[in-house]
């Protein structure tokens, strides 16, 4: 477990910061920028909690321990014999996604076209926290370009931004109250 005892060190004052194992990398580094933006993603997610309650809200505080777990297998870079073993985000964590998506899924009458955030409270930060994830998983994918990268963290997120886009229909009514693209309806 983790116990802070201070909050402020001043270690990242001269706009550096320690990744998990000591290595000190400018608070700018790819690495920092995508775990910084799970955490980003874990807050909004925060915001969408409370609007939900029942099993919506037992899947996302879930995704938020995940979001957690990713942000620290962020923060850990690959090396060869670590002296203790690091947090990974595993498949599992994944495929749990997955069968949450196809349970809400069933529910939900096909789309004829694409949703706009909105609808209920709920529905609205799931968005924001969808285009959060995708923006992290983005980053991810340019970490994994230049550096190794557990490949189940990018699945994660991946998966994630579909979890939260299905679970925002399910919060709209199972998908009645979505508010839906008219392409070009106000020219």
């Amino acid at each position: 477990m983790v116990t802070l005892t201070r909050i402020y060190t001043r270690g990242g004052d001269a706009g550096e910061t320690s990744l998990v194992g000591g290595r000190r990398v400018a608070k700018h580094d790819l690495r920092v920028e995508a775990y910084g933006t799970v955490d980003e993603a874990n807050a909004v997610i925060g915001l969408a909690r409370l609007h939900t309650e029942g099993e919506a809200d037992a899947m996302l505080g879930r995704i938020q321990n995940d979001l957690f777990d990713l942000g620290a297998d962020l923060a850990t870079p690959e090396e060869p014999d670590p002296k203790y073993p690091p947090l990974r985000v595993t498949a599992a964590q994944v495929e749990r996604l997955e069968r949450e998506i196809d349970a809400m899924n069933a529910s939900l009458a096909p789309l004829n076209s694409f949703v706009l955030p909105g609808g209920s409270a709920a529905s609205a930060h799931l968005h924001h926290g969808r285009t959060v994830v995708r923006r992290a998983e983005r980053l991810v994918s340019a970490l994994m370009a230049v550096e190794p990268v557990n490949r189940e963290a990018l699945k994660y997120a991946n998966r994630l931004s579909d979890h939260l886009f299905v679970l925002s229909r399910h919060m709209n009514g199972d998908g009645k109250e979505d508010v839906l693209w008219v392409p070009g309806a106000h020219r």
